[in-house]
């Protein structure tokens, strides 16, 4: 199994991920994704601004997907709470992470979140943010396992209230 920059030719695939992953959520009464959001004109952006990122097996199989960049997220500007590392440097950001349903449970999450840690350590870059649903307890589980601290919460573009975490690279 591989990560690689996604291209126009996954985006099918990538929304299918999406739209399981958005179908998983409703079922669990959680309304993270049902706006319409991400949708297929945010992945195509994603893959020609080269953020977009997908994991595939040794069949070329997409099974999952990412957005990662370390352009500055104009959302984390403002946080009730506090950033671990100052708001002005440089730090990753992942932002529309969904695993295909039958690879869920196979470490997936924790496989992209251990590479994009790689990119920022190979650029000198410490600190990595993301931000999730306050009922997306499966995420908010996932980043205390890799160490991530809560940091606050910032409101998306949109309004929607989310739970902000921040991991610094060593």
């Amino acid at each position: 199994m591989k990560i690689r920059l996604s291209k126009i030719e996954d985006v099918s695939e990538i929304m299918m991920i999406i739209d399981d992953a958005k179908n998983y959520l409703a079922s669990l009464n959680i309304d993270q994704w049902q706006n319409g959001y991400p949708n297929t004109t945010q992945v195509e952006n994603d893959i020609n601004n080269k953020e977009s990122y997908v994991v595939v097996n040794d069949k070329n199989t997409v099974m999952a997907t990412s957005m990662f960049t370390t352009n500055p997220e104009p959302t984390y500007k403002v946080i009730d709470g506090n950033w671990l590392v100052d708001e002005t440097k440089t730090y990753g950001v992942i932002h529309r992470m969904a695993i295909k349903k039958e690879f869920r449970k196979f470490g997936l999450a924790t496989f992209l979140f251990d590479e994009f840690h790689q990119q920022l350590k190979k650029n000198n870059i410490q600190s990595l943010k993301v931000d999730t649903h306050e009922d997306n307890l499966g995420m908010q589980s996932l980043l205390k396992k890799l160490g991530y601290s809560y940091c606050g919460i910032i409101y998306t573009n949109y309004k929607a209230k989310r739970l902000a975490f921040e991991k610094v690279i060593s």
